[in-house]
């Protein structure tokens, strides 16, 4: 249990600022003063410190708070208690200072994200003999926070529902079992659930998402949810994922270190049903169509080649410069038809490029707009949401590099420079100007710990795009 509303007793946790530290102490009794000073407890960020009281409990907890700094996703409210849910003994706990209802919320959100694990396939999982080894403290809600409670554990559920899909192996989540995962979710959620898989996607003009997927035992899909179908009266929002459940590079085989965490190439598939999960729960209202473009880049004698010419949906040829970029190949498919039911926004995820981490590291998505208005307002709303997303030009000038000779154009750019541009102006190619559209290259991925965001799978720029959609469209 995370959280809790009931009226139990619980510990006050008391947030202190480094400046503010000694002016604490000195208002505090002998004991406090003394036990704050021989532990060492410098009120940094990250830290805490138990105070017992006379009994051998726990009278109070404090921790460190960075100053905050406009703009920086670190210093966000969000992260403020993320490190104390996994930290703290079990027990139930709350919050004892002055701050107002948004900061509050976003707290709650960060201690639950905290509290996340992945060890479900590790033996002590199942271990009833500790089970207070597998449990979080829990944070009380207070009556501010109580009507809040679906709000908070909707995000919590929603970055836990991406962290697992990513973290999940590859031998549990290949094409069917992440169409098991969306079909479940449609269930839940009561969203319309349909899938064009294997030789049907040729039947029904999907050829691009059926040759990166057709070498492997695995059978290639789109997977599609619709939500507020009927309601033709609000506006259509299409959000489309890519959904490479393992990505070895194709015939252009990746070196051994780079395909090791390969098994996170589902990544933008896991961001948009996170996506879709906080857009139904909290009911934005809109309209919401979800397409999943899933496959397996396997090899075998069906593999498709460099040099191959390849069909789209869109009617475009595409020349295989690289077999390892095919994420763009089943994302082309599912941006066509979308296009088709001309929604009033089209937003993509995907792990796509090496290329975008370089530019700009792997914590913050590379954020790329056919409206450059859209991405600076996006990247505004991202400023206090306790992450980043940073805009990178759809620069027309490189379009060239995906010139061919006997195809429409290159499913990727020769040159070793600017990698993620043109991956950008790749997808482009097949989203009308007349549509707004979003893409967010996404590592998908902490590479390290950080307080409530551990290593492993992670949900990246969810926070930032939820909020543009609220006030877009709440």
């Amino acid at each position: 249990m995370i959280y809790t509303i009931e009226n139990k007793v619980s510990i006050p946790l008391i947030p202190i600022k480094q400046a503010g530290l000694d002016d604490y102490s000195q208002a505090q009794p002998e004991f406090v003063a003394n036990w704050v000073r021989q532990t060492g407890f410098e009120a940094k960020a990250g830290s805490h410190c138990l105070i017992p009281n006379g009994q051998g409990g726990i009278d109070r907890v404090l921790f460190g708070l960075e100053e905050t700094r406009d703009g920086d996703s670190e210093t966000a409210p969000i992260w403020s208690i993320a490190g104390l849910s996994s930290q703290l003994p079990v027990n139930v706990y709350h919050l004892e200072c002055d701050w107002n209802d948004e900061t509050l919320e976003q707290a709650a959100i960060g201690w639950g994200l905290g509290a996340y694990r992945f060890d479900f396939y590790k033996a002590s999982f199942n271990d009833q003999a500790n089970p207070q080894d597998h449990l979080p403290a829990t944070l009380k809600l207070g009556d501010r926070l109580v009507a809040k409670a679906d709000r908070i554990n909707a995000f919590v559920d929603a970055f836990t529902l991406v962290r697992d899909l990513v973290n999940s192996p590859a031998s549990h989540m290949m094409p069917e079992d992440l169409s098991a995962v969306a079909e479940e979710f449609a269930q839940q959620f009561k969203a319309n659930f349909t899938e064009i898989v294997g030789e049907s996607l040729l039947q029904q003009n999907f050829p691009a998402i059926h040759a990166v997927g057709r070498a492997s035992n695995h059978e290639p899909r789109l997977i599609k949810l619709e939500w507020n179908a009927d309601k033709e009266a609000l506006p259509l929002i299409s959000l489309v994922g890519k959904g490479v459940c393992f990505d070895t590079g194709g015939l252009d085989l990746k070196p051994s270190k780079f395909m090791r965490l390969m098994k996170k190439d589902m990544g933008g598939a896991a961001h948009v049903l996170g996506l879709a999960q906080l857009i139904i729960a909290l009911k934005l209202p809109v309209r919401l169509q979800l397409l999943i473009s899933a496959a397996d880049n396997a090899i075998s004698g069906d593999a498709f080649r460099p040099g191959d010419v390849l069909e789209t949906r869109s009617g475009k040829t595409v020349e295989v410069d690289n077999t390892d970029a095919e994420g763009r190949l089943v994302l082309c498919d599912a941006l066509s038809y979308a296009s088709e039911h001309d929604p009033d926004l089209i937003i993509d995820f995907a792990t796509l490029t090496g290329a975008a981490r370089v530019a700009v590291g792997t914590e913050i998505p590379a954020l790329f707009s056919n409206k450059p208005a859209l991405a600076s307002h996006v990247q505004q709303i991202a400023q206090g949401c306790g992450e980043l997303v940073w805009p990178l030009p759809l620069h027309q000038a490189y379009r060239s590099q995906l010139d061919s000779q006997v195809a429409d154009l290159l499913n990727s750019s020769p040159e070793s420079t600017g990698g993620a541009i043109t991956a950008a102006l790749y997808l482009n190619e097949f989203v009308p100007e007349t549509i707004d559209w979003l893409h967010l290259d996404v590592m998908a991925w902490n590479t390290r710990d950080r307080p409530g965001r551990p290593k492993g799978g992670e949900a990246m720029g969810l926070l930032a795009v939820f909020r543009y959609l609220t006030r877009r469209y709440a």
